[in-house]
């Protein structure tokens, strides 16, 4: 059966907006301030921690539509895991180099011993905090761990199963990940960075993408997924203002599920509303687009960029901070994704993705 992918602009600005978000979080974070105003911007930012279930519906959604119209074509598991180990390895493991080596000296700090870096040069950082190992390294890593195993199990998942079967294992995976969560609570530890314990997040936007596949997306209107997301999204809203910070344990166990299924209506509304409905025909302003291009090199900088510009701006205003920091994330991103990255990128044409009838699908640029 012959499968075409569409294109999707909109979801360049998705992903933008992701990185938008979890940067304001980053920054807002680390501030500490008896303002009002700030105070109750800190709280509002907080939610932006939630950028990274954005982030993992996204992929999840872009990486399971490339691996369904693929996975009878020639090269399925080669040119799919090339193509991801020269999208993101370069750029990690260069940046590890940095943190470690080069960052230390500007901020004069001490490098950790490698016992304690370990874990992030081979991608198990995600494990050392969630079961409280000696680790020292990048924090916002974590995510990039659980997206690199999602990719290890996730494409035998898709070239094995029947649809039917892999719809089944999706909801499997949602009710492991759930009972995970309980598991580390009860036992003590966090739930937020083991993969196991956001594995639901990645699969249910595999739901959607296959949806799409089956052609189910064309028979539901936007308006659906607009009536859905106000229905998840206003009791969510309520609780996290309401218990936000508090450490709950129930509150640990449930809160990604909901912020799932908000995210996978998001992405759902804008596949399938018009192209010139005003949501994505925003999203699709150039600098969103600009945003979710160079969106891998501003999520892996920006901690950086505000640490060192906190280092030398420590006495100035929390707004000059802001800018300074903000306006240095994006200018490495883009040097970064121009003159380092893309020295990689074009490797890719080699291992050119190619559906059962050898034409290569079309990409999405917040995949590539």
């Amino acid at each position: 059966m012959k499968i075409k992918l569409h294109y999707f602009k909109e979801l360049d600005g998705i992903r933008a907006i992701a990185a938008l978000m979890i940067i304001f979080f980053h920054f807002f974070r680390s501030l500490h301030t008896n303002n009002t105003v700030i105070l109750m911007v800190q709280k509002f930012a907080t939610f932006g921690q939630t950028g990274v279930s954005l982030f993992f519906v996204l992929s999840g959604f872009l990486i399971t539509r490339i691996l369904l119209s693929t996975k009878e074509g020639p090269g399925y598991f080669l040119n799919f895991y090339l193509r991801r180990t020269l999208r993101i390895f370069p750029l990690y493991y260069f940046f590890l180099a940095l943190w470690y080596f080069a960052i230390p000296l500007l901020i004069s700090t001490d490098t950790p011993p490698f016992s304690e870096q370990i874990y992030f040069w081979t991608y198990l950082q995600n494990f050392a905090y969630t079961f409280k190992w000696p680790a020292e390294g990048p924090t916002h890593f974590w995510s990039l761990a659980v997206e690199e195993h999602f990719y290890l199990f996730w494409p035998f998942l898709v070239y094995f199963l029947s649809k039917k079967a892999l719809h089944n294992t999706i909801w499997f995976l949602v009710i492991v990940a759930l009972l995970v969560r309980v598991l580390l609570v009860y036992n003590g530890y966090g739930t937020f960075y083991f993969t196991f314990a956001r594995i639901d997040e990645l699969t249910i936007g595999g739901l959607l993408a296959l949806w799409e596949v089956k052609g189910k997306l064309k028979t539901i209107k936007p308006g659906k997924f607009t009536i859905a997301i106000v229905i998840l999204l206003l009791p969510t809203l309520g609780l996290w203002f309401a218990t936000g910070g508090s450490g709950l344990a129930w509150i640990q166990v449930v809160k990604f599920i909901p912020l799932s299924f908000i995210y996978f209506c998001v992405v759902g509304f804008v596949v399938t509303a018009s192209a010139n409905h005003w949501v994505n025909r925003f999203l699709k302003w150039k600098f969103f687009s600009f945003t979710g291009k160079i969106s891998y090199g501003l999520y892996v900088y920006h901690p950086a960029c505000f640490l060192i510009t906190e280092h030398y701006l420590k006495n100035s205003s929390a707004a000059l901070i802001f800018l300074v920091g903000i306006v240095t994330s994006y200018t490495i991103s883009f040097l970064s994704y121009h003159f380092f990255e893309s020295k990689f990128l074009i490797f890719k044409k080699y291992f050119e993705y190619k559906s059962n009838d050898t034409k290569a699908p079309e990409k999405n640029a917040a995949l590539e």
